[in-house]
């Protein structure tokens, strides 16, 4: 419950908790470590870019565009706008502004990896020890 009380995650990630069944038992651990691949990419791709003498804001803000996709995905609601934030000082062009974003962009990326990757380890305890668990049911 400490991903929905802070805002880490949204209903997206409900949505995905309930495409998982019993023939697809790893569906929620494959998308979220596909997230993880892609955004630590991005990221890279992102810090690179803006460390060029003539940054190119279009390629910027395109990179940001998909990790914004890919946040909003897995309902990452924090990085995503976060990424909102980020993509607006990319039309800028405003280097410092952008500079700040990537900086809150990569703190909200970590933390909500790291909330994922406690809550996803002690689901996997609970089903190993023979328990089960239980569906989340927001009213949205």
């Amino acid at each position: 419950f400490f991903c929905w009380e802070k805002g880490f995650l949204d209903a997206q990630f409900l949505q995905l908790q309930q495409l998982q069944d019993e023939s697809n038992p790893d569906f929620v651990v494959e998308v979220v470590s596909l997230f993880f691949d892609d955004s630590e990419k991005l990221l890279n791709d992102l810090t690179m870019a803006l460390d060029q003498p003539n940054v190119d804001f279009k390629k910027v803000d395109a990179h940001v565009h998909q990790l914004k996709g890919s946040s909003s995905s897995i309902g990452a609601q924090r990085v995503k706008n976060a990424c909102i934030a980020f993509r607006s000082f990319c039309e800028e062009q405003n280097i410092d502004a952008t500079l700040r974003c990537l900086q809150q962009v990569k703190q909200e990326y970590y933390l909500v990896k790291n909330k994922l990757e406690t809550m996803l380890r002690l689901e996997q305890q609970i089903v190993a020890a023979g328990g089960s668990i239980p569906m989340i049911e927001l009213g949205f």
